[in-house]
């Protein structure tokens, strides 16, 4: 049963989409640039109309249908690119940089628990996973380092499942009205996943977390049951 929750009310500050386009050295196909519109878009089952996925596989579909960045993180990421010495190509000076759907600020990864379910403008959606970010960041930015740096700053962003379909523009609010989990904050999720890896108390709760995407509960038990971490080297490198 949902826990009473405080008052969480933040305007949706940009809402953007892509379509799919080559992206890297390799011209891969992805729909990670995305550009701010100000007229309403439909929120589907799999994701804002008009929005384009390159790689099925990885991105989109029903439990990552919608991707929110804060766009408080964005000053710490340009402090970091700075300090080494990539310039970024001034990527961070509007949201979209971290390919978003949503950007906001006044939300974080330590305000927001799995299971949350928020109004979003006419929508209803609901935290399904946290990202895991991937080596597209790392041309996105132009720093070979970022999407480690990403994994490892715990400042990933999180996806939706969408509940209720409905529409969306930007200035409309973000209105949490259900906690179903108050005790799995996406930074605790987090930190079992990245940092405490082999925590398996908390891998166990992990596993039995039913709002959570399937593959992340896959990926708990996993680990309980081979007792070490899967390789993450390929997704977070490319190689």
């Amino acid at each position: 049963m949902s826990q009473p929750v405080t008052a969480v009310r933040v305007p949706v500050d940009a809402v953007l989409t892509g379509p799919v386009r080559p992206f890297g050295p390799n011209g891969v196909p992805s729909g990670i640039a995305k550009t701010a519109t100000r007229a309403r878009v439909r929120v589907t089952a799999t994701g804002l109309e008009g929005d384009g996925q390159g790689d099925p596989r990885h991105h989109g579909g029903p439990e990552k249908a919608l991707h929110h960045y804060p766009f408080d993180h964005y000053p710490a990421w340009r402090r970091a690119l700075q300090e080494q010495g990539a310039s970024g190509d001034g990527v961070l000076d509007t949201p979209g940089a971290f390919g978003e759907n949503l950007s906001t600020t006044g939300l974080t990864e330590a305000d927001v628990c799995i299971g949350d379910r928020f109004r979003l403008g006419t929508a209803l959606v609901e935290v399904s996973q946290a990202r895991q970010p991937c080596w597209k960041l790392n041309h996105r930015f132009g720093y070979a380092g970022m999407s480690r740096a990403v994994q490892q700053s715990l400042r990933t962003g999180w996806y939706y499942r969408v509940l209720e379909t409905g529409d969306v523009a930007a200035g409309d609010r973000l209105e949490l009205i259900a906690r179903p989990c108050p005790g799995w904050s996406l930074h605790r999720l987090l930190q079992v996943l990245y940092v405490d890896r082999l925590d398996y108390a908390a891998l166990e709760d992990m596993a039995a977390l039913v709002p959570l995407a399937e593959s992340w509960r896959k990926l708990a038990r996993q680990r309980l049951e081979r007792r070490e971490v899967e390789a993450m080297e390929r997704r977070l490198s490319g190689e």
